[in-house]
């Protein structure tokens, strides 16, 4: 199993594939993966990024 890895906000939108602010908007409203706040550092966990993804996958052929 693949190490986890705490990535800044910045980093994480990359790693997801999103722009910077669309990833900060979903923190506010909700909508994104788990974040960790360390005073006024977010930082995410690629484990928790990772979970988000998979809970967002869609399967066309599924009709859903």
């Amino acid at each position: 199993m693949e190490q986890s890895k705490r990535l800044r906000t910045a980093a994480a939108a990359e790693y997801i594939g999103l722009a910077k602010t669309t990833l900060e908007k979903l923190r506010f409203t909700g909508g994104g993966p788990v974040y960790i706040k360390l005073g006024n550092a977010v930082v995410y966990d690629t484990r928790d990024i990772d979970s988000w993804l998979e809970q967002n996958r869609v399967d066309p052929a599924a009709g859903t």
